[in-house]
């Protein structure tokens, strides 16, 4: 009895490995709004990341994905990244604010869309793009002495934006990363950007880079499309 509990627990914890990543990519952000905030905010975008790519890397790798599963991982999303806006938008005061309300509003939409099993997928900027954004735009404002509040209104409306429209963003670094080797070299960048000063401003232009020229070639092919007439 005792050995059929035991594997039907270890059963149980393997099919859920990935559920647990989603979960605990969430729960240290709390760390957040202690007194320390404001020195766990880079390591905590950074490990949220992780976590975020780790999930679904379990998810496709073990073959233990689920409806379950991925609706979690929308919700845990939505909670994370909200978490680190709202902090952020918060720091900064003011227009900043607002437009981080508007930003968390917009990724609380986007992520309660996907729980429908029929919704379509891989539209729109993703909303960990947004939290990359902020992540270099800190860093750089660190880097460089300047103010960051202007330049993360523009990145929380901008990404508001774009997370909202109805076409995809093709040519952003994430979104073209499908293997996990390749997620986890993003992810190595990442680290990279905060620990070395030198290679920050070449991996931030790349990230920012690829994601306005996504935004870019996705209204041009939507305009040329609406534009073209139908053959008769």
């Amino acid at each position: 009895m005792n050995s059929i509990s035991l594997k039907n627990i270890n059963h149980l914890t393997y099919r859920n490995l990935a559920n647990v990543a989603s979960i605990l990519g969430v729960l240290p952000l709390c760390l957040l709004f202690g007194s320390s905030g404001d020195v766990c905010l880079i390591p905590l975008i950074i490990y949220c990341n992780v976590m975020d790519d780790l999930d679904g890397i379990l998810a496709a790798k073990l073959k233990i994905g689920s409806q379950f599963g991925a609706r979690l991982d929308n919700v845990c999303d939505a909670v994370s990244h909200s978490m680190i806006l709202m902090f952020v938008g918060m720091a900064f005061g003011g227009i900043c604010t607002t437009a981080a309300l508007v930003a968390i509003a917009v990724v609380v939409l986007r992520s309660v869309s996907r729980l429908d099993p029929n919704a379509t997928p891989g539209t729109g900027s993703p909303t960990n793009e947004l939290v990359r954004h902020v992540f270099f735009i800190l860093l750089l404002s660190e880097q460089f002495s300047f103010d960051g509040s202007p330049y993360l209104i523009v990145a929380f409306v901008l990404n508001a934006i774009t997370m909202a429209l109805p076409w995809k963003l093709p040519f952003m670094i994430r979104g073209m990363t499908k293997s996990a080797v390749a997620i986890g070299l993003v992810n190595v960048a990442l680290v990279v950007a905060w620990l070395v000063p030198n290679a920050l401003p070449i991996i931030a232009a790349a990230f920012i880079g690829t994601y306005l020229y996504s935004l870019g070639w996705a209204l041009l092919t939507h305009f040329r499309s609406t534009s073209t007439p139908e053959p008769q």
